[in-house]
């Protein structure tokens, strides 16, 4: 126990090396992952923009953060299908069997889900300044963009932790993802919340989504951020906590 507990980051640092190799050989999930994003992003500000009032002459800075969000939604979905195929596959009982920490398996699924998205999200934000996006944010404003972005991603893959570790099927494990996917059209990613029918208006203003676009388009664009960072940490807080806490029973109880 000792042994396994000395070498647990070099136990890490593998299963993160291959849960890294297997996206790299994986093209549909780089196009799903980062292409896909870029082409809404395209849509919406070369066909849809101009008949969108957003209240901004430059509608990719509006647009920007609602990307990013489902950018890492989509990605998270991933982190879901490979749990799944290593339980399936037994690939964690093999792992067992071997003096290494049992939670580096978990763990290198959860820090591939970090990498991979951060590289996805920075790919997206290039493709938006070639756009136009232009941002007066300091140094501080982007970290805490990327704070922000993090935390949220964490949250999601614990989520998704959850779901891989649990389903049934294929299709069960990368299901859980497509309400997530579906948050940002409900909330103020694309449109301003005032112009939505009021039932409608109540549920945008009041999901996780809308604050922490909120908070991150305030901070890429050097306003005032309010309290709406604090209700956006609050949200990505509390569903890591919760999320983190079902994922660990299941994967006790299934491996």
């Amino acid at each position: 126990m000792e042994t396994v507990k000395k070498h647990f980051f070099s136990d890490l640092g593998v299963m993160l090396g291959r849960s890294m190799r297997h996206i790299s050989r994986s093209m549909d999930t780089i196009i799903t992952v980062t292409i896909m994003p870029i082409a809404m992003m395209l849509l919406f500000v070369y066909v849809f923009g101009g008949a969108i009032q957003t209240g901004t002459s430059n509608y990719v800075n509006y647009l920007l953060p609602g990307i990013l969000l489902i950018a890492i939604a989509s990605g998270i979905s991933y982190t879901a299908f490979r749990l799944f195929t290593d339980v399936q596959r037994g690939i964690f009982e093999r792992f067992h069997s071997m003096p290494i920490s049992r939670s580096t398996l978990l763990w290198g699924h959860v820090l591939t889900s970090l990498v991979s998205n951060a590289i996805s999200v920075v790919v997206i934000i290039l493709i938006a300044l070639i756009m136009g996006f232009r941002s007066s944010a300091g140094i501080l404003s982007w970290l805490a963009v990327a704070g922000i972005l993090a935390l949220f991603t964490l949250a999601l893959t614990w989520v998704a932790a959850i779901a891989g570790l649990s389903a049934k099927s294929v299709d069960g494990a990368s299901a859980f993802s497509y309400p997530i996917i579906f948050l940002p059209f409900i909330s103020s990613a694309f449109v301003p919340t005032e112009s939505m029918p009021s039932v409608v208006r109540a549920f945008a203003e009041n999901q996780p989504v809308t604050s922490i676009v909120e908070a991150i388009r305030a901070l890429l664009s050097g306003q005032p951020v309010g309290n709406e960072i604090w209700v956006a940490l609050a949200w990505c807080v509390g569903i890591l906590i919760v999320a983190y806490f079902f994922a660990m029973r299941v994967y006790k109880k299934r491996v």
